[in-house]
């Protein structure tokens, strides 16, 4: 992929052979959660991530997701980390809060730790937009973790 031969370009890399991945999902609207679980486990088992290199840590919602993504990043044993969950708007202010806060939140732990993190959280409209989205976004976290875990490594090679 490098256009440039007189420039080093990092080319994207899927390989997540060897790589530790923490997963953490909020059980709130519980059938999302687990259609986007079982996406982004797949799809990291697809790209070489072994089994029992995955740990998962389920939470009660997205605003508890970011505090369980810092200890996990905190303990040096993972490579990259992948957010699930699923905040579907009501009818009060509470769906702004909670989709702002935890997007947030995540960010920062990525930002304050070094360790990538994958945002899967869905901000939806409705249970249908969300049960749309699910499959495609599980396994989009999946090989955005692997590719920022892989490109952090190149980069500090």
């Amino acid at each position: 992929m490098a256009r440039f031969e007189d420039i080093r370009e990092i080319d994207p890399k899927l390989d997540g052979t060897g790589l530790r991945v923490g997963v953490v999902m909020a059980r709130f609207n519980i059938d999302v959660c687990e259609g986007l679980l079982s996406a982004c486990t797949a799809e990291l088992k697809k790209l070489g991530v072994a089994a029992g290199d995955i740990t998962i840590a389920t939470v009660p919602g997205a605003l508890e997701i970011p505090l369980v993504l810092q200890t996990m990043a905190q303990t040096g044993s993972f490579d990259a980390l992948v957010a699930l969950g699923a905040v579907i708007r009501g009818e009060t202010y509470h769906f702004e809060v909670v989709s702002n806060d935890s997007c947030r939140a995540v960010m920062e732990v990525q930002l304050d730790t070094g360790i990538p993190v994958a945002n899967g959280i869905l901000t939806c409209e409705d249970d249908d937009q969300a049960l749309a989205r699910m499959q495609v976004k599980g396994a989009d976290c999946a090989q955005a973790a692997v590719e920022m875990a892989n490109l952090l490594r190149a980069l500090t090679e």
